[in-house]
Parts: structure tokens; sequence; C-alpha cells
């Protein structure tokens, strides 16, 4: 058969080739092989691993073994097991001593043996389990809020949660000492972001009338009880700004939980002040709550936002069913049994006011769960964490850069597990060997 002006069929199909490979463009030349010439891709070329490495090395110059990730033999609460020995154990967020209770694990058992241990999918697509609804539920009710909405990781709920809120044409304004995850979350969202100094609401104050008209939304976030200082905001005054200049109010309260109020409810409980006027209230379940990830409280209206719309919530697995039962159960006696929290709050003021009376620094601490021993330098700091360890004392070093600079300190959290024996051996071994490394300040006399 012909083709037009008399070609073939084959003979135009030979000449569209030719004119096609006529046109195309002509092959790229080879590239030569990447020659790492500078180790850049070795992992070991990364800065920050340098750096560690640099500190291992001047560690291993003065005798002091690595404080990181330490082997522990068994369930850590008051005490723990390390190196085959049990300690007094100052290095745990089991505040109100659950960790272990047998009416958690029971709990736990039985949603191990009707449920398994995966929801094996995002709840979006896998679905409700009635664990979570009783959960959220539960956690609503602490703060009066209308709903809450659990995570599967208490970090990553403030990193979902801000950039989902907040936008372009918004501000996110933060204490200067807010948890890691605030600031990241603050971060990767497409929001102005300002910081306040440490609690000072003077400062805020400025801040807010000079700044607030540029902004459609305006997100403060403050802390319930601060991880490294053990001190908190005055939650009354924020209230207060909040209604002047019309921002939403977040707070997290991970640490405040089971450790501030009457029946541990919180920084709103511990203040006076109806939770309900707090916006936004972010937490964790791994503290108290002796379980794990993180919630967030507040109107339904946020909370059905954040379930649609929150990278963390539609694009991560739900919460396991027995780690929701461990932080529902956990949460059910905490307010059964208030005087857990009595007992806390005892042991924390007189670990802090015992300290303070042997000259040592305890720095803004409230007594409350979380007393700072503030040393200053990084190397006295690990000196003091490793000969308290050979006494039995375990207490963890915080250095730079999870505090300024200057600022190192061994963080204790007490619980109220802790018997008074083991709060004056802590004492006493803390005197002694700040006393050695010159940590004690003249006392009035």
């Amino acid at each position: 058969m012909s083709g037009r002006r008399g070609l073939s069929d084959e003979d135009l199909a030979h000449l569209l080739g030719e004119m096609r490979a006529g046109t195309a463009a002509p092959a790229p030349a080879p590239s030569p092989a990447f020659v790492d010439r500078d180790g850049l891709l070795s992992f070991e070329s990364l800065p920050r691993y340098k750096e560690l490495t640099a500190q291992q090395a001047a560690a291993d110059m003065l005798g002091l073994k690595n404080p990181y990730h330490r082997l522990h033999e068994g369930r850590s609460g008051a005490t723990a097991r390390i190196d085959g020995r049990e300690v007094v154990n100052f290095a745990s967020y089991d505040y109100l001593g659950l960790n272990g209770d047998p009416r958690i694990t029971r709990a736990v058992a039985a949603a191990v043996e009707t449920w398994g241990t995966s929801v094996s999918g995002s709840r979006l697509s896998s679905g409700e389990r009635p664990a979570h609804l009783a959960l959220e539920r539960a956690l609503a009710d602490v703060y009066g809020a209308q709903d809450a909405v659990a995570f599967v990781s208490g970090h990553a709920t403030a990193i979902a949660a801000l950039p989902t809120l907040m936008g372009p044409k918004d501000l996110v304004v933060t204490d200067a000492f807010m948890h890691n995850s605030v600031v990241l979350g603050a971060q990767y969202s497409p929001a102005t972001r300002r910081t306040f100094p440490h609690n000072d609401l003077d400062a805020l104050e400025t801040m807010l009338s000079r700044e607030r008209h540029r902004f459609e939304r305006v997100l403060v976030v403050s802390e319930g009880l601060f991880s490294m200082d053990g001190d908190g905001p005055d939650l009354a005054r924020l209230v207060a700004l909040k209604e002047r200049f019309g921002f939403w109010l977040m707070i997290d309260d991970a640490h405040g939980l089971g450790v501030l109020g009457a029946t541990g409810r919180g920084i709103a409980e511990h203040a006076g002040v109806d939770p309900r006027a707090v916006d936004i209230w972010f937490g964790t379940l791994s503290k108290s709550l002796v379980s794990c990830g993180g919630y967030i409280a507040g109107p339904a209206a946020m909370v059905s936002y954040l379930k649609a719309f929150a990278p963390g919530m539609v694009y991560s697995v739900g919460l396991p069913v027995p780690v929701a039962e461990a932080a529902r159960t956990a949460l059910g006696l905490m307010l059964e049994e208030p005087e857990r929290v009595q007992r806390l709050q005892a042991n924390s003021r007189a670990f802090r006011d015992g300290a303070a009376a042997l000259g040592l620094d305890v720095g803004p601490s409230w007594g409350a769960g979380i007393v700072p021993i503030m040393v200053g330098e990084t190397i006295r700091t690990v000196i003091l964490a490793q000969r308290l360890l050979e006494r039995g004392i375990n207490a963890f070093p915080v250095l730079p850069p999870g505090v300024p600079e200057r600022s190192a300190r061994l963080r204790f959290f007490l619980s109220a597990s802790h018997r008074p024996e083991q709060i004056d051996a802590a004492l006493t071994a803390l005197a002694e060997e700040a006393g050695a490394l010159g940590l004690i300040k003249d006392r009035p006399r």
C-alpha cells in the first residue's frame, strides 16, 4: 500500500525516523565519576560528629564515663538497676510511682489480648478504637475542654500541630526556654517567630504592644512546668494578656500534669485559673501517665481540624491500644489517689529545701517534681554525676546545648515513691561531693 506522494508505508516510516534522529539533541557526554576528595560523604565528616568525638576524647583523658544511654537492667522508678547494682534513681519521669503498677499492667495485658500490639495504620484509614476515644475524653475532662486528640509521639505532637494551625500571616511567640518540640513546631510553620525572655511577661507585653497589629492570628506558648528549671509562668497574667491582645494561648503541661495542683490537674489547678481560659493544652503521656504519646486538648473545632489535617495524625500510625489503656488507667489512678500527688510534692519540697539549706544552688525551682542543682561548668557537672553514681545516686547531667552555656546542672526528678531515707542519702552525698568540688555556697550564719 502506497503512502503519501508515492512513498510506501515502510519508506515513510524510515524517513520519519531519520528526521527524528536528525532533530534529536545529541546524547550528553558521560560525566566523570564523582571523587569525594574532601570526604564529605563520610558520616564522620558531619560537624557535630566531630564535636562528639572530641568531647569523648576529652572525657577519656579525665577518666570520665559517658553518662548517656546507660543500660538499665530492669524497671526504672524511684530505684534502678545499673551495672549490676541497685541505685536510688532521680532520672525518671515516673512522678507518681505508677510505672509497673499491677492495675496498669493488667489493663495493658487485657488490651494486648483483645487488640494486639498495633492498630496497623493511621486512625484516618484503619479506623478508631474505643480506647482512643476513652483516653481523649478523659484528657479533655481534666482540662474542662470540649475535646482532645492523642498522637503516637509526644515530641511529634507539637511539630504536627503548630504548622497545621498557623499560617504565613500569623505570629508564634514562645518562651525562650520552651521544649525543643515546640521550637521545631514553630520553625516548621510558615508563621513569623518570636521569643521572649524566660517568664518575662513584661517583655512579652511590650512585644505584643509593638507587633500584634501586624498579624492575623497570634499564638503565645509557655509551659506549665519547665523541665530544666522546675519553675513555671504566671498563668493568670498570661490569660489577662490574652484577653487584652487577642491571641491563642497554648500551654505545654507535659511536666505539670500529675505534678502541680492539689489533684495533679496541672498548672491551671496550681494557679487557680479556669483551664478553659487556655485555648490549647499540649502534653505527653510519658511522664505521670507512664505511657507514650502526646495530646492536644481544647475546642472541638480545633481538635476536628487537627484530626483532619495534622500530618502526625493523618500520615502516622495510630496510638496502640495497650499504650492508650496504660495512659487512661494511670490518669484514673491519679484522680482516685490524690495522695500520690501530695507525696510527690512533699518529697520535692524536702529535697529542694534540703539542698538549698546545704548551700547548693537550686535555681528558680518551685520544688515540684523537678529540682536542678546548678553547677555551671560542664566538666564539674559530669564529675559530680559520676561521683554520685559511684555512691548509688543516679542523677542526670544536663549540659549545653540542652541548656545555655555555663548553666550545666544535675537535674533531679522526684517521685511519690521516693522514701525519706533515700532523699536524705542523696542530700548527704550531694553535700560531700559538691563540697569537694567547691560548689557549696557560703550559708548565712
